[in-house]
């Protein structure tokens, strides 16, 4: 019996010496996985501590030695776009293939439940759902959460925008890749890593919180705390589980749609956003583009001027990141639905999106910024405001789903002034030149404010560029909360 013990326990430890042996990757290294191109792309995964280790792909091969504690990583030389699916060979003591690798562009797709919205859920043609797009590739990992910064995702495969599967991808992500893929003729890897009802708090790692205000960050965690369901009650227990794991891999960008479960809050939610795209920008290594949506129109329309709402705080402080380098806003104050947070209009979103991306990243000539309020003369009874971004010129339009319109003859709607006794009344506005609009309204002979699509749902707000891209709402008082 004992020798019968004896050789259970042998054959035990040979096992895990064998598994122990075995070079493994991380969960992101799967088939169908996409490489950034024209930069240094990192492989990196397990082995035994000293065991060498070969990596081969699309022609080269780069050899390491996995470190006391088992780690290793390699450099790939920067490649070009790559259609054609090549195997990726990771060689130690055993063999590993990756099938079906490509090289293009890389971007994490981040926020809460607008950016978790499938595609199957939207206003998708039947090619977008049943065509083969395997130009497009995502990886969605579990929902789960740490308490402390993991290496590796929970699950989760890349998966090829083909045969049907599209219908779970990101419709944010999917519009973006498609018009990226449309302008540069590469393959898009989007890394599908969101959750619903997620705050940004949660997606900031705690360690940074060093970079708020001593007042935002007891509110941002007394805030976070409020949460009782799946594990989610402290600072960045969704970027551990959900986003760490990434921040060795190779990415071009990120693209980022939240701010519902933040709604209140303005130069708290600037300063919170500040910190989190610092930190991912610093765990990844490098300063990369992060362009985000701006909370679109929700709930009924309110008749009230001086009536605002939980979103526009956000919207705010949304805008105000602007101010931090390599960032860029797509507004959708006219793509929401009254009655459902989660609008199905995802296109516009995608391409406004993708447009920044386009302009800053791939240095293509196309229109990407919305208008933005510059300044406000006053003269006399009229409030005289500039615009900047103002394209070729300031328009009444009117969005539909995939289809921008200008309207010669539409009354400009939500804007509102107030005098000195900070009253806001509705104001007739009109566009004076290419990048200014004059505000007046009878009950106001000395303008102090003005106010743009400053509620909750701006039904109806209609002043764009010629170009198609709506002004963001703002008024002309200051946030300071």
């Amino acid at each position: 019996m004992k020798k019968i013990f004896l050789w259970s326990v042998l054959l035990s430890l040979l096992l895990v010496s064998a598994v122990s042996a075995d070079v493994r990757m991380p969960k992101m290294f799967t088939s169908n996985c996409v490489l950034q191109r024209d930069a240094a792309v990192s492989v990196f995964g397990w082995a035994d501590a000293g065991e060498k280790v070969t990596v081969e792909f699309n022609g080269q091969k780069v050899e390491t030695t996995a470190c006391e504690q088992g780690k290793w990583s390699v450099k790939l030389a920067p490649m070009a776009a790559k259609c054609e699916g090549s195997v990726m060979t990771i060689t130690g003591k055993n063999v590993v293939k990756v099938e079906n690798v490509v090289v293009g562009e890389v971007w994490v797709c981040g926020g809460q439940s607008n950016m978790q919205f499938s595609l199957g859920r939207s206003t998708a043609t039947e090619e977008e759902l049943h065509g083969d797009l395997s130009f497009i590739r995502f990886l969605r990992d579990p929902n789960v959460t740490a308490p402390e910064p993991q290496e590796d995702l929970a699950g989760g495969k890349w998966t090829e925008c083909k045969e049907d599967k599209q219908k779970g991808c990101t419709a944010v992500g999917f519009y973006f890749a498609q018009r990226l893929h449309k302008e540069l003729g590469c393959p898009i890897g989007l890394i599908d890593c969101n959750w619903g009802g997620s705050k940004v708090e949660e997606w900031t790692p705690d360690a940074f919180m060093n970079l708020l205000s001593t007042e935002t960050a007891t509110h941002a965690r007394e805030y976070v705390t409020h949460v009782k369901t799946d594990n989610r009650k402290f600072i960045g227990c969704m970027f551990n589980a959900k986003m760490n794991p990434w921040t060795k891999y190779t990415i071009k960008g990120a693209i980022w749609y939240q701010g519902c479960s933040n709604g209140g809050q303005g130069q708290r939610y600037f300063e919170k956003m500040e910190a989190m795209i610092k930190a991912w920008r610093t765990l990844w290594g490098y300063e990369f583009p992060f362009y985000w949506v701006q909370l679109a129109n929700f709930q009924a329309p309110n008749a009230d001027p001086n009536f605002t709402g939980s979103f526009v705080p956000v919207r705010y402080a949304q805008t105000k990141c602007l101010n931090i380098p390599k960032t860029g806003q797509a507004v959708t104050i006219d793509v929401g639905e009254a009655d459902d947070i989660h609008p199905v209009n995802k296109f516009t979103v995608g391409e406004r999106l993708a447009a920044c991306a386009l302009a800053n990243d791939y240095g293509k000539n196309v229109p990407f910024a919305s208008p933005l309020f510059k300044e406000m003369k006053v003269d006399g009874n009229k409030a005289v405001l500039t615009f900047s971004n103002a394209g070729s010129g300031l328009v009444a339009g009117k969005q539909s789903i995939r289809e921008f319109s200008v309207e010669k003859d539409a009354k400009l709607n939500r804007f509102a002034i107030a005098g000195a006794d900070g009253k806001f009344y509705w104001a007739e506005a009109k566009i004076t030149g290419k990048d200014t609009v004059e505000v007046t309204a009878p009950e106001v002979t000395a303008p102090v404010n003005v106010r743009y699509a400053f509620q909750q749902n701006p039904e109806g707000a209609n002043l764009y560029s010629a170009e198609g891209l709506p002004a963001s709402p703002f008024s002309t008082e200051p946030i300071t909360k």
